[in-house]
């Protein structure tokens, strides 16, 4: 079975075609700018070169026919015909409260995706989009509809719920989501295969610009730290994270600036780059810090500390953890930020291996010592084979 696994953005497409038989990637790929001047289209086969095709694409039903023209290409292409997709899954941000799990795409779903365009306005139209191009090219094929609150459903309500009042929850679904989701199943359940435990606690810490820490037992979310939105949690690149409700009232007085202008700020100008001066990339803030930046320094121990706290927090709310693992761009290469994390986790017992830690750069690697009191990991985490495997059950 080949599975299109598809990820629409407002003006992109990123893809990729998996043979479900040994979950080997066939081949993948981006499309740029779409209804925008200098669309590209960039294919990658494996085991070949990669190809790049400069073409208007007036709209993401343009971008899925070149798609797949891609990869049924003679020079570059890995398939015969459409015909040979099995099915579409498709990366969906929101559904409110009616789907806590993969669904097969009907008008139904669709409609569900529409209604929560309020609370996803950046990806679920970009989301629908790329169903309603993938419907149009491919009739008949099913699409699936993956998710990203799906595992963040799971909480229970003593977690999911905000202390307002319940009327918001009612009214409007106002609750705590979770974001990030498919990437914390995909590395809890790989977890869950590492330790051999069915129902193990495990806590995974998705470090990148965006970040996010979830606690699960036995694969099923106990927390999250991301809320209605991506903003709430921890430190992130630009955004705040965790932050009193009241100081958005305090400057948008002050600076006589609207709410709107405010979620801005603190969704786009907050965070590391905010605390630093310097950048978003952390990247560029260890750097300054190493060069005697005192703010970058204040940065890189703000968001370390943010993280140790929830950790901690999981940690009791779970009573006990038996494995830590690290995912996403910060997570899987930053030798230096997992060793200082895991230096606050002594009370713990977390003891880690320094050489399997500086080993472990983008691949999956056990980083605790032999005598560890709780496994810690790195995992790369891989959304596109998730939604393949929640793809393939649906349709099997």
């Amino acid at each position: 079975m080949k599975i299109l696994v598809i990820n629409c953005g407002s003006s992109s497409l990123k893809y990729q075609l998996i043979d479900m038989e040994h979950e080997g990637v066939l081949a993948k790929g981006l499309c740029e700018r779409i209804g925008i001047d200098g669309s590209r289209l960039t294919h990658k086969p494996t085991g070949k070169e990669k190809f790049e095709v400069e073409k208007p694409m007036k709209d993401h039903r343009v971008a899925v026919e070149m798609v797949l023209e891609a990869l049924q290409d003679k020079d570059h292409g890995v398939i015969d015909s459409r015909d040979d997709i099995s099915a579409i899954g498709h990366r969906v941000l929101h559904a409110g409260t009616v789907y806590s799990d993969a669904t097969i795409v009907t008008e139904d779903v669709k409609k569900v995706i529409r209604d929560c365009f309020p609370l996803g306005p950046l990806h679920n139209p970009a989301n629908l989009i790329g169903i309603e191009a993938c419907e149009a090219a491919m009739p008949g094929k099913p699409n699936i509809a993956v998710f990203d609150t799906a595992f963040g459903m799971k909480m229970p309500d003593k977690a999911a719920m905000y202390a307002i009042p319940y009327e918001y929850y009612e009214k409007y679904g106002i609750r705590r989501y979770g974001f990030h989701g498919t990437s914390h199943m995909f590395v809890s359940r790989e977890t869950i295969k590492r330790l051999g435990k069915d129902d193990a606690k495990v806590i995974v810490c998705h470090l990148g610009n965006g970040a996010s820490i979830s606690a699960s037992i036995g694969g099923k979310c106990v927390d999250t730290s991301m809320g209605l939105t991506p903003l709430e949690g921890l430190i992130m690149g630009t955004r705040s994270g965790d932050v009193d409700p009241a100081v958005l009232q305090f400057i948008c007085n002050h600076e006589n600036i609207s709410v709107d202008e405010m979620l801005d700020i603190l969704n786009k100008k907050s965070g590391i780059l905010g605390l630093s001066g310097v950048s978003s990339d952390f990247r560029d803030v260890i750097k300054a810090a190493g060069e005697g930046n005192e703010r970058a320094k204040m940065a890189l121990d703000a968001f370390k500390y943010r993280v140790v706290k929830y950790i901690g927090g999981y940690t009791a709310s779970m009573n006990g953890v038996d494995a830590i693992t690290f995912t996403a761009g910060v997570g899987e290469n930053n030798v230096l930020l997992r060793k200082e994390i895991c230096d606050y986790l002594g009370y713990l017992g977390v003891k880690i291996d320094d050489q399997a830690n500086s080993e472990a750069m983008g691949q999956e690697r056990e980083i605790s010592t032999a005598d560890s009191k709780v496994k810690v990991y790195v995992i790369p985490t891989n959304e596109e084979l998730a939604i393949a495997r929640e793809t393939q059950a649906l349709v099997s």
